[in-house]
């Protein structure tokens, strides 16, 4: 159960390679380091109270919180311009409030049998990867290994992307055909 701290809260705006989706920028953490949640539709947000109300305006799409920040992903038919000053105004409230972030236990995750294949893909990952999505608004995680195709699972502002192919198979995959040519061939992404 995660609680964010009645103090005042401080919230700039960045954007991201994806034109539909905003980063909010706390001046706390959020949700633990290396923890994110991914919220692409209300009936998925049933224990984030925050993402739940913001999914309250017609013009939002997805929500997704990691460290600090928050991504909403709007509706193409709308401008930033019209509506961020009201969903960074609704984040700060609730924040302030200490009201619940979210109001669940992390779901246990089916994994893989962790070879040292895998844990290198991993620190890969987090070591060359994910800084760079977490600072576009997204986040990437590890999904599996097969058949030398490693499948990745991208959340936030990555989802629905226009760029998001492009970084994964000339940057991402291209990284690990380098780093580990005998083990990679391939890397996809989930959905």
């Amino acid at each position: 159960m995660l609680k964010a701290a009645p103090k005042a809260i401080h919230i700039y705006l960045e954007s991201n390679p994806n034109p539909n989706s905003l980063k909010f920028v706390l001046n706390e953490m959020l949700v633990p380091e290396g923890m994110s949640f991914d919220f692409p539709s209300p009936a998925e947000a049933e224990h984030a109270p925050l993402a739940q109300e913001l999914f309250m305006y017609p013009f939002v799409d997805r929500v997704f919180y990691a460290s600090n920040f928050v991504t909403v992903t709007k509706k193409e038919e709308v401008e930033w311009i019209e509506i961020q000053e009201t969903l960074k105004k609704h984040i700060q409230g609730f924040l302030e409030s200490g009201k619940l972030i979210l109001d669940m236990k992390a779901p246990a995750a089916e994994e893989q049998e962790e070879t040292e294949t895998i844990k290198k893909i991993k620190t890969i990952l987090d070591e060359y990867i994910r800084p760079a999505v977490e600072q576009d608004g997204g986040a990437i995680t590890f999904h599996s290994l097969k058949d030398k195709k490693v499948t990745v699972t991208l959340q936030g502002s990555c989802s629905g992307c226009p760029s998001s192919t492009i970084t994964l198979k000339a940057g991402i995959e291209n990284l690990f055909k380098k780093m580990m040519p005998e083990e990679v061939e391939e890397v996809e992404a989930l959905g």
